[in-house]
């Protein structure tokens, strides 16, 4: 572990909330954070995006915990600023958040490296809803998945099996906080993540984690109601098929950029095939998130979890871009 962390006088700072869809989840991550490093005896201190004076921060912190998530929170902009404070911060630099974030770039870059994704198209915000239901059914057909480019934990999502369902999701989605969509082809299978963090500056590929849900697609509410789902971790699917996917993970991770910590997600199909839906470069911090529950299938507790990530902080590069 970084000696930087056996200091007592470390002032940690867990940065959480901001303006994003994602606030309530970015709460609870902070939230719980915040109380181990404090159990732990750790100074830290809690401090929402959406009140914070940036001037005095550096004055009240020596280092960030990002607990932020959505637009402005794991996008770059949050990252770039703390840059620029010259304030350490945990996981990744400006372009590996921002790449993260924008599943279009994410697309285009695993295309590039032929690592098998959803076949997408891009809605362009000025179409209108019949140019953007034209435009998938000529380029993908049905079903297809409906999702913003830069949003997560499945908010303004959902499967449209016609051209009528596809165009009241559209028509639904513009009256959401997200600017920008995409429409996927639709591949029915397993939700499967894979972590990756860094401990001891080494990169330590977690177990993978699925999940079974009656839902039609791992929705927002299944994702926060225990009773709408089957977790396993390690996963229960065939050993030849979750070792092809913990090296697909890293390899994205590589790829994109990240650093310290990311969690890659996953469609595993009857089929056989398993496409990367997306990497995650703030992955939510609830003890009975994903990320901790493919840390304690790998022998790491929560509290020991929070340390690496803070740890994270301190072993980028002298320039991360």
């Amino acid at each position: 572990m970084n000696p930087t962390l056996a200091r007592t006088d470390l002032r940690i700072g867990v940065l959480y909330g901001g303006r994003s869809p994602e606030r309530p989840g970015s709460i609870a991550s902070g939230e719980a954070a915040f109380k181990s490093l404090i159990a732990q005896g750790l100074q830290a201190e809690l401090i929402d995006l959406d009140y914070v004076d940036w001037g005095s921060l550096h004055a009240r912190i020596d280092v960030a915990l990002l607990a932020s998530h959505g637009p402005g929170g794991e996008d770059g902009k949050i990252q770039g600023l703390l840059d620029t404070l010259e304030i350490p911060y945990t996981g990744s630099g400006v372009l590996a958040s921002a790449i993260g974030m924008d599943k279009v770039t994410t697309k285009n870059l695993l295309r590039a490296e032929a690592i098998d994704t959803p076949k997408a198209v891009a809605i362009h915000p000025t179409w209108s809803t019949a140019t953007a239901t034209s435009t998938v059914k000529l380029s993908l057909g049905f079903p297809v998945f409906v999702k913003p480019v830069c949003g997560g934990g499945s908010l303004a999502a959902g499967i449209a099996y016609d051209e009528s369902e596809l165009d009241a999701l559209l028509a639904r989605a513009r009256e959401r906080t997200y600017e920008r969509y995409m429409a996927e082809e639709y591949i029915p299978g397993t939700p499967c993540t894979v972590g990756i963090l860094e401990t001891d500056r080494q990169l330590v590929i977690l177990p993978v984690h699925d999940v079974e849900t009656d839902r039609p697609f791992y929705d927002y509410d299944a994702k926060h109601d225990q009773t709408l789902r089957r977790e396993h971790c390690p996963s229960i699917l065939p050993k030849d098929q979750t070792r092809v996917m913990q090296q697909v993970a890293l390899r994205v991770h590589r790829l994109v950029g990240a650093h310290g910590v990311s969690r890659v997600d996953f469609l595993c199909a009857p089929s056989g095939r398993m496409p990367v839906l997306e990497i995650n470069t703030v992955p939510g911090l609830s003890p009975h998130g994903n990320l901790a529950t493919m840390a304690r299938a790998e022998g790491i507790a929560y509290d020991e979890l929070m340390r690496h990530l803070i740890a994270t902080a301190f072993s980028k590069p002298a320039y991360v871009p």
